[in-house]
């Protein structure tokens, strides 16, 4: 499979990257600092902007599918609502039918209609980056005539570096915590729900979530 990756450097991305190559897929790497990944195998670094559509497009041409682990940093999280529609716009310009995109665990409902977001004592720090990653997955819903087949794909609150054991619980819309309360996931299993996605296409249009 051909795969088109944005954000590729990153935390979440560099670890879909590896999980990508572990397969034995090719990858078009998109980031904003080609310095940042080094020559490998099966890799193509390129330059380019998730935020625009015409660098979307650009980049993704040819690909079978595109996964966007962008992130605007600690910047103007604002910039999540743009990739959404840069992404729909530029990957339906390319002919490009399908997109994972990593979201947050912010939007997940811990009861119907009850988001983890608005629930008492949520981090303020992380309030922003969540609410802009829910206006993110409203964009994805609110499109449904785009040809470009979306999966939206909430980690549990916790994801950091960690093994790469392969035992996670995949879900939907609600949050999911452990046998001790807790809502984890490791970077590299996340990767991994990631890729099983990109093979499998089990959720067109639909936002998963992935924990232990």
């Amino acid at each position: 499979m051909k795969i088109t990756l944005y954000g590729a450097s990153g935390m979440i991305g560099s670890r879909i990257l590896d999980e990508a190559l572990r397969r034995g897929h090719t990858v078009t790497a998109v980031v904003r600092d080609t310095a940042k990944i080094a020559a490998r195998p099966n890799v193509t670094v390129v330059a380019g902007d998730a935020t625009d559509a015409a660098s979307v497009a650009a980049t993704a041409a040819g690909s079978d599918i595109a996964i966007s682990a962008y992130s605007p940093g600690h910047g103007d999280q604002d910039l999540l609502s743009k990739n959404a529609h840069a992404l729909l716009d530029g990957l339906a310009q390319a002919k490009v039918g399908r997109l994972i995109a990593v979201g947050g665990a912010g939007s997940l409902e811990v009861a119907p209609g009850q988001k983890v977001v608005d629930l008492p004592g949520f981090p303020e720090m992380y309030k922003p980056r969540a609410i802009a990653q829910d206006k993110a997955l409203d964009i994805f819903r609110s499109s449904p005539g785009t040809p470009v087949a979306w999966t939206f794909v909430s980690p549990a609150a916790d994801i950091a570096p960690g093994e790469r054991t392969g035992r996670f619980r995949v879900g939907g819309d609600a949050f999911m915590t452990d046998a001790n309360g807790a809502s984890k996931i490791s970077a590299e299993d996340y990767a991994i729900a990631i890729i099983d996605e990109a093979e499998n296409n089990t959720a067109p249009n639909k936002r998963i979530s992935v924990a232990y």
